[in-house]
């Protein structure tokens, strides 16, 4: 097989994910055709069979909809997982059950990105958060990566939830609170989704060593931060992870 149809949803995170595999592939002389586009409409193109890997599916939850029938799980690229962090690396709150607690320092308001609406809702009522003032202002997710990101700059004192990976993690400048009512929901697993028939058709060393491809948040986020920041395309980060020259924290 030379050829194959590769799909990720439009999202920076998902395209250095798919740049990595991309890496893979050619390596393996075989050329990926990219589809991009809203997840919805990507998961139409899969049930059709008309998409031939999609990268990368987060189970077993988030994504669980995509495991139609014959569609084939592969690899366990990283771990991706949504937390609320506080934007100051020196602060005494520690957890999420901390933060009702907090002094008028902190901002009763939390920008909160759309895509993390409703395990924000449950972490409100699970550690009795809205009933301390605390309020939910949420926003399309780049508009609230934008917000919190600025207030970062300004060093507000606010609470910052979060998925992993993303740029500002590779940024720095706060702490992740732990989770010990597990409010956000248990680990997923960032994997790769084959089309029904495509494993017979493809070379057992390049099956072997996609499914073997250990990537992590901090790899990710570190590729996110080079091509938002640093104005690199997702290859070049790609590249630079892969001889080293893209450090990751």
């Amino acid at each position: 097989m030379n050829t194959l149809t590769l799909a990720y949803p439009d999202s920076t995170v998902h395209e250095a994910t798919a740049a990595a595999i991309i890496r893979v592939l050619e390596a393996n002389d075989v050329e990926p055709e990219i589809v991009t586009g809203p997840k919805d409409a990507l998961a139409a193109l899969l049930r059709k069979n008309e998409i031939d890997l999609y990268v990368a599916a987060w189970l077993p939850d988030e994504d669980a909809d995509l495991l139609t029938p014959g569609v084939t799980p592969l690899g366990d690229l990283f771990q991706p997982g949504a937390c609320c962090c506080i934007s100051a690396e020196d602060t005494p709150l520690s957890s999420i059950a901390d933060v009702v607690r907090a002094g008028p320092e902190l901002s009763r308001t939390i920008v909160t990105p759309q895509s993390l609406e409703a395990a924000m809702q449950k972490v409100l009522e699970t550690y009795g958060l809205a009933a301390a003032g605390f309020t939910l202002k949420v926003l399309p997710d780049e508009e609230a990566l934008a917000e919190l990101n600025a207030a970062l700059t300004r060093k507000d004192l606010v609470l910052m939830p979060l998925i992993q990976p993303c740029f500002l993690f590779h940024q720095g400048g706060f702490r992740i609170l732990s989770d010990p009512q597990g409010a956000f929901g248990p680990e997923q697993h960032a994997r790769m989704l084959l089309r029904p028939g495509l494993e017979t058709e493809l070379e057992q060393d390049l099956l072997d060593e996609l499914d073997e491809l250990m990537l992590s948040v901090k790899i990710i986020s570190a590729m996110d931060y080079a091509m938002r920041v640093d104005g690199m395309t997702a290859d070049e980060a790609a590249e630079a992870w892969q001889r080293g020259r893209l450090i990751p924290r």
